[in-house]
């Protein structure tokens, strides 16, 4: 079950509850009856599935990121035979 946040719009007390998703929201205040409202913002989660996401996902080619295959070029010298 997620934990709520509520804040009381008189007093400004802040307070956590463990409530149901199907519960109804409180409206009274514990510390001075006023009218509270729940915080939206605290414990949301992001959850990314299927594939592509992660670097341990399954990839349909054996290549990079991009499916090419990297490749290694040589820096030329400038010391090749055919100088004279």
């Amino acid at each position: 079950m997620p934990t709520y946040e509520y804040k009381c719009k008189s007093c400004a007390h802040t307070f956590d509850i463990i409530q149901s998703m199907t519960d109804d929201s409180l409206t009274v205040c514990p510390e001075c009856d006023g009218e509270i409202f729940r915080v939206i913002g605290k414990n949301i989660g992001i959850s990314f599935s299927g594939p592509g996401f992660y670097v341990t996902d399954s990839k349909k080619s054996s290549g990079g990121v991009s499916g090419k295959k990297d490749t290694v070029k040589k820096k030329d010298n400038g010391s090749s035979s055919s100088k004279k």
